[in-house]
């Protein structure tokens, strides 16, 4: 089987239900916008996410945007954070921001003493880090999210396979669902929330089609979208 690569962005809709990939490419970037009738989300803001942002939405329908979701810590995940909370400032938005990330996420919480620490003489609002670890519903207006935790893992410099804290996310709009793998090699969990959605989208990080504890192969990604009504596979090495 030839290497899939995804043509970036990806696009879905149901009525109202809408979700861009604007791309996802290991240690590059990932970037994600999901909106349903009257609420836009941000999922996995990596480097270049305000960019993509204001030619999607414009920058007034950026302060709109009051949730983030997190998968895991790594910097193509979470490295347009920084500059993501200072426009915000800069624009002056009033409501607070809710960033969800798994417990344990040291780069999370670091960024967000950073940045206070910088910053907290002229915030305009509020973030609020809500940590998620034991299985929890969430409810962001209409939109329902089930947080569920993935096997994702890095390997250090010593040579050893590291685990660290990654979520998968189900969100649930108007009886239609999207799931959200993130980063993880091959899980149940993953396998179990993706069955019978709507959309899944799953990472086929892989090098190779070798089975690792790092990232799922392309056979593994296909087999679990597959359960899905429609999927799309990210995160593919170029």
């Amino acid at each position: 089987m030839g290497k899939y690569i995804p043509k970036y962005p990806l696009i879905w809709q149901k009525d109202d239900f809408f979700i861009k990939i604007f791309t996802s490419i290991p240690n590059l970037a990932t970037g994600i916008l999901m909106t349903t009738k009257n609420d836009k989300f941000v999922i996995d803001p990596g480097d270049g996410i305000l960019r993509y942002l204001t030619n999607e939405i414009g920058p007034k329908k950026i302060l709109e945007i009051n949730d983030i979701f997190i998968s895991h810590g790594h910097h193509d995940h979470v490295g347009g954070l920084w500059s993501y909370l200072t426009y915000l400032s800069v624009m002056k938005k009033q409501k607070p921001l809710n960033i969800y990330y798994p417990k344990g996420c040291i780069e999370i919480i670091s960024i967000h003493n950073a940045f206070q620490q910088v910053y907290s003489h002229e915030l305009t609002y509020q973030i609020k880090l809500i940590e998620i670890d034991d299985p929890v519903t969430l409810m962001c207006n209409s939109l329902k999210i089930e947080p569920f935790k993935v096997k994702h893992s890095e390997i250090t410099k010593e040579g050893i396979i590291e685990y660290i804290p990654s979520l998968g996310f189900k969100f649930i709009y108007d009886g239609k669902s999207i799931c959200y793998g993130g980063d993880t090699a091959y899980c149940e969990t993953l396998v179990e929330k993706s069955q019978g959605a709507d959309l899944a989208i799953i990472e086929a990080g892989a090098e190779d089609e070798e089975e690792t504890e790092l990232h799922m192969t392309q056979k593994q990604a296909i087999e679990i979208g597959k359960t899905a009504k429609e999927y799309f596979l990210v995160h593919v090495p170029e």
